[in-house]
């Protein structure tokens, strides 16, 4: 049946006007024929009359067969209202060059169109009129439309102000646009595995796996009683608040976690994926892995590096009472009095990662902290009186260096004293570009990691300590 109806749909319909058309024009040809035919006879000039009939008749048939041949394999004219330039052209296979020397450049983009049929194909026209390529789309629902984000391959001359002109001229509104790398290219589910895996192997990850959840933002991790003793007033629901460019999260172990994206707000997808790696660290509890190194210090004293966590604070304090007040003013920049009570802050996996270093007889001699500070990271240390001037400092300050390098972190900064020697020293041996600033009578160092690989954080450092055993 459905060749019958194709065949029919194909036949062009037969009218009595085409037949009696031919037919007047066949009447017509017989009397101009005649008509000629008489002229030629009779008249004094008919020979030369006949000649350019005949040479006319020659040029009009020739000009025909040319005008045929340029002309007879031009494609079907297209529906009506639709120019021929606008056609696609076949696809021969062979990529289209971008019109620029320079390649191709990896793109993150954000807009929002309207939730109605057609308005993603359509921003998807306007996007390949632009030559780029649409590598993944992910898509938000939002009470007003539609937030679609795309990871785009852009030819290198295009800018990002006609990327956005184009997509507005498309129907999307509140675009924003960020260079991407090729990190960028993993899908979105494989990536919030690996998230979820660091979380539920280290409670310090947490804070990391959300700023790669949530692309740039900035987290802080606001306690729920402050070093005075007081209630602070972040206690917020179990469900969470999501405010625009602003969502707090309530922390399992006291607290609440507070991510600011200014730039770009929050999607009620995006609030519920931290939700999820916030409800995952809570049932999972406090964990540190525990993977830890012996080394043997140049005087021939082993030690041994680990991570540390809360439940090192009885050690940590016992610490700081066989610590002078000079060590505690050097490391607290504050009343020496005061500085037990910056340890449960500062041994949380909420503000970063601490190292502890024990001797053979297991006692705790040094603290060393790779603290989050915002979109900023913070690097400090303190070592017994009696353990200082052994390398201890430098060995831990190289490790810390090499976590945040791992954790994507761009520099690192250190509060001190100008009279901090030791402290200046290890800071100079890592020989990376360092910045030096005077703020309210302290010295802040600051330290451009290299983009390079670092050696791996147990190996020894300037001759100062050699692995004994693992």
């Amino acid at each position: 049946m459905t060749d019958v109806t194709s065949s029919k749909s194909t036949r062009r319909p037969h009218h009595w006007r085409h037949d009696l058309i031919e037919l007047a024009g066949l009447f017509t040809a017989v009397v101009a024929a005649d008509t000629i035919a008489k002229t030629v006879v009779k008249g004094p000039d008919g020979p030369y009359l006949l000649v350019f009939s005949a040479i006319a008749l020659v040029a009009t048939a020739a000009f025909h067969t040319w005008w045929a041949r340029r002309h007879g394999h031009a494609p079907p004219a297209g529906p009506p209202g639709r120019s021929p330039a606008t056609r696609p052209e076949p696809d021969t296979g062979v990529p289209e060059e971008s019109g620029t020397p320079g390649g191709t450049t990896l793109w993150r983009m954000r807009t929002t169109v309207a939730d109605t049929p057609g308005s993603l194909a359509a921003l998807c026209t306007a996007l390949a009129r632009l030559g780029v390529d649409i590598l993944t789309l992910q898509t938000h629902p939002l009470a007003d439309g539609t937030a679609d984000e795309f990871l785009l391959r852009a030819p290198a001359g295009l800018s990002a102000r006609t990327l956005v002109h184009e997509t507005s001229a498309a129907g999307g509104r509140d675009t924003w646009t960020e260079r991407a790398d090729a990190h960028d290219l993993v899908d979105t589910p494989t990536r919030v595995l690996e998230l979820a895996t660091r979380t539920a192997l280290d409670a310090a990850e947490l804070p990391l796996a959300l700023r790669r959840l949530l692309g740039r933002c900035t987290l802080h991790s606001v306690p729920a009683v402050s070093l005075a003793g007081r209630p602070t007033g972040e206690q917020v629901p179990v469900e969470g608040v999501l405010e625009e460019t602003v969502m707090r999260l309530r922390d399992p172990h006291g607290g609440t976690l507070v991510v600011e994206r200014p730039h770009l707000p929050f999607t009620p997808t995006e609030f519920a994926r931290a939700r999820a790696l916030v409800e995952l660290d809570a049932r999972l509890g406090p964990r540190v892995p525990r993977v830890r190194d012996v080394l043997t210090l140049p005087g021939g004293n082993e030690i041994t590096v680990r991570r540390a966590d809360r439940r090192d604070l009885a050690a940590a304090r016992a610490m700081h009472d066989r610590c002078s007040a000079r060590t505690l003013g050097l490391r607290y920049h504050g009343p020496v009095r005061d500085a037990d009570r910056y340890l449960d802050h500062l041994l949380s996996p909420r503000f970063g990662r601490t190292l502890a270093v024990r001797t053979a007889s297991g006692r705790l001699v040094a603290l060393g902290h790779l603290l989050w500070d915002g979109d900023e990271t913070e690097v400090a240390l303190i070592v017994e009186d009696d353990w200082q001037r052994r390398g201890i400092g430098s060995e831990l300050l190289g490790r810390l260096v090499a976590m945040a390098e791992e954790a994507g972190c761009d520099s690192v900064y250190a509060v001190t004293q100008a009279s901090n020697t030791g402290m200046v020293a290890a800071m100079r041996a890592l020989n990376l570009p360092l910045d030096y600033q005077i703020e309210e009578g302290t010295l802040v160092i600051t330290a451009r990691l290299s983009p390079a690989p670092r050696p791996d954080a147990r190996t020894p450092r300037h001759g100062e300590a050699r692995p004994a055993e693992r």
